[in-house]
């Protein structure tokens, strides 16, 4: 419940500004920290991490004393007999041969009581045990950084999308405005006989496959508004005051590829995984490591039993032991039914099996980088070659409706240049976005995905289009 109300005074600022007459837009680190507050994948990933760091106390518990305490109570019987026994005591003269000693208690009331401390001196299967518990601590703590740095990355990829489709449905509809005049004009063109039926015919049946194009635009508009709905737990906000990246990445964020395929290499999420999976590998085998693994601890017991009742040779009876010491105890398991041993094969495949996961791993992330890297290198001389492409088509379209007044191009001409500059700078955008994207996903895998670089997307961002 305090959780709960800590994330509702969180997004609360948040909520009441964008509900407001007038709300200014979301950008992309209001919705990245309320994402932070509001993401269930993300609430699990923390629970999880403070489930992981009992481990590093679990592991320290193992080699603390052990305190135990032992009590019962029932029924039960005593019998003894000795037979032959020397006997002597003061008062008695000289010691007596021969003696026999019966004791007896019969439907007795049986209690015991004891308490024993133990503290591990040597054991190699507990210790392997502690550094396996560490590890898992550890790997807990990476767990939870990446699943940090998937958040950020999940809401930056959810943020751009909105905006994207914000930007197709604007195109589309101004181009649907464009091609609407230009369907009035042949009209009017054609009832004055200046212009043939099939321009009217053209800008119709284009008019129409842009009215289909914008249902289909606002579906895909709406379905990603309620993405960044459920991922922020913001009320829904139109797409027209979400930004696009307008500046690139600078060239020394880019880098040269070897240097992030030697970061890659020690510390991708998924490499340092498979390198905690190996160690654990490793010693699970020790717990099992030799023929026999001998455990040493200091002991300290004392304990009590006590029996009362009635006795074969009259009267009540009783019987009462008391009991201590201190030591050392050695105890050594002995390999007979084969289990150690083959317990040992095991883990040795598991090793091997593991090795091959963490090369794999690397292979993986490798690959996974090498195409980030040139997604964000290559992807900057594709979106200034598509920004001189949606220049010229620009250019393009301003030449075609100028003569297209003066009756030298025809309207199917107007209408291709109309979709071409609107195809091209719908291509930019989304260039653009995949650049910044592409440098996110290069960061997570070199692990170091953090505020500072979503702060710098944040910074590339071009105001709003004009609704």
């Amino acid at each position: 419940m305090a959780r709960q109300r800590s994330k509702f005074w969180r997004l609360a600022p948040l909520a009441l500004a964008l509900a407001a007459p007038g709300a200014w837009a979301l950008d992309l680190m209001d919705a990245w920290r309320a994402a932070l507050a509001h993401d269930p994948a993300y609430a699990s990933a923390q629970a999880a991490y403070q489930a992981g760091l009992t481990q590093e106390r679990q592991a320290n518990a193992l080699w603390r004393p052990a305190l135990a305490l032992q009590a019962g109570a029932g029924a039960g019987y005593a019998d003894s007999a000795t037979r032959n026994a020397r006997f002597s005591a003061p008062g008695f003269g000289l010691p007596s041969n021969g003696v026999d000693f019966d004791t007896s208690v019969h439907s007795g009331a049986s209690t015991s009581a004891g308490i024993e401390l133990r503290q591990p001196l040597f054991n190699r299967e507990r210790d392997a045990q502690a550094e396996q518990l560490r590890l898992g601590a550890q790997q807990a703590e990476l767990s939870w950084d990446d699943a940090q740095a998937e958040l950020m990355l999940r809401t930056a990829q959810t943020y751009f999308d909105l905006a994207l489709a914000g930007e197709q449905l604007r195109l589309i509809e101004r181009q649907l405005d464009a091609v609407t005049r230009a369907q009035t004009e042949a009209q009017d063109r054609f009832d004055l006989g200046d212009q043939p039926m099939t321009d009217v015919h053209e800008a119709t049946a284009r008019a129409k496959a842009l009215s289909a194009q914008q249902l289909a635009a606002q579906t895909q508009l709406e379905v990603r508004r309620a993405a960044l709905t459920d991922l922020t737990g913001l009320p829904q906000t139109g797409s027209s005051g979400l930004a696009l990246p307008l500046r690139l990445p600078d060239d020394a964020e880019t880098g040269a590829l070897a240097d992030w395929l030697g970061r890659v290499d020690e510390h991708a999420p998924m490499v340092r995984a498979a390198q905690m999976a190996l160690l654990a590998a490793r010693q699970e085998a020790r717990k099992s490591e030799g023929v026999a693994s001998p455990t040493v601890d200091l002991v300290a017991r004392a304990g009590r039993d006590t029996i009362s009742g009635s006795g074969s040779f009259g009267g009540g009876a009783s019987n009462r032991q008391t009991q201590g010491m201190v030591g050392v105890q050695i105890t050594l398991p002995l390999d007979v039914g084969g289990g150690r041993g083959a317990r040992f094969d095991q883990s040795v495949a598991r090793i091997t099996q593991a090795q091959a996961e963490l090369d794999r791993a690397r292979q993986q992330a490798s690959q996974q980088a090498r195409a980030a890297w040139l997604g964000l290198s290559v992807g900057k001389s594709q979106v200034l070659a598509l920004t001189a492409a949606a220049q010229a088509s620009q250019s393009r379209l301003d030449a075609t409706r100028t003569g297209h007044d003066a009756g030298e191009r025809t309207t199917l001409d107007l209408l291709n240049a109309e979709n071409d500059a609107a195809a091209a700078q719908l291509a930019l955008a989304q260039a653009r976005v995949q650049v910044h994207l592409d440098g996110l996903r290069l960061a997570r895998l070199a692990g170091n995905l953090n505020e500072w670089r979503l702060q710098r997307v944040q910074a590339a961002l071009k105001d709003a289009p004009a609704p």
